[in-house]
């Protein structure tokens, strides 16, 4: 089931407010993002300029946070949404809070590269570690663009591919501490290494959620206890159901 549920309202002015909404989610969603990305390419090159123009956008993300909470608030006190209407409001309102919490290990992750900045260089980043920022921000490019045509077969797969994201980060882990093993003058540089990389490994739980508030939204379906081979089915049977 794919597609905008949330337009057949007699009000043109609900209409509008819960596009608006769902938009500005959207515009914020952009802008963690890229401040995701940003943090990375300032950790991994080692760039305190990139780093603190992160930090400085912090506030904007945070900003966005209580307009979108406002008007959530406003829409359920003025319009009792009901059913479709009100797990829109809820599922923003919850993402929302998603996006902030990217947005706030991005700036941690930025902090990190300053403080790598400060360090000799050394043998470097993993390529697991490279990998898994990659894969992260791709869950959370998912992520946003399921939610944005409300397509539950990318948010499904979101869900499913969560648990990559440890065993990725145990291979990375691992190549940290058998660099520190190697080289013992890379072991301040390696700490903030795997802080950074714990910071990714939350961006993922994060990003799984908003992909979760996606299948509530659609089919009204709380799956985020659900084990990963109920959640394939029910990949399964949305597939069939789009194909009949």
């Amino acid at each position: 089931m794919q597609g905008d549920q949330h337009r057949q309202h007699i009000s043109g002015q609900f209409n509008a407010e819960l596009d608006a909404m769902k938009n500005h989610l959207l515009e914020m969603g952009g802008l963690v993002e890229q401040q995701l990305s940003r943090a990375m390419v300032a950790l991994l090159a080692r760039d305190s300029g990139q780093a603190e123009l992160v930090v400085q956008a912090d506030q904007q993300i945070n900003d966005m946070e209580l307009q979108i909470d406002e008007e959530c608030s406003r829409i359920l006190a003025r319009r009792q949404p009901a059913a479709s209407d009100l797990r829109l409001v809820l599922a923003v309102a919850k993402s929302t809070t998603d996006l902030e919490r990217i947005g706030d290990e991005a700036t941690r992750i930025a902090r990190q590269a300053t403080k790598l900045s400060e360090l000799p260089p050394s043998s470097g980043t993993t390529p697991e570690y490279r990998f898994i920022s990659n894969h992260v921000g791709a869950m959370l490019r998912q992520s946003l663009d399921s939610f944005a045509r409300l397509d539950i077969t990318k948010a499904i797969d979101v869900v499913l591919d969560e648990g990559t994201i440890d065993e990725q980060r145990e291979a990375a882990m691992q190549s940290l501490v058998n660099l520190m093993k190697d080289d013992s003058q890379s072991i301040d540089g390696v700490v903030h290494e795997m802080w950074a990389l714990r910071g990714l490994e939350r961006v993922g739980a994060h990003a799984t959620n908003i992909a979760e508030q996606v299948i509530y939204l659609v089919l009204g379906r709380d799956v985020r206890h659900m084990r990963s081979g109920e959640l394939q089915a029910l990949l399964e049977s949305n597939g069939a159901e789009e194909r009949s």
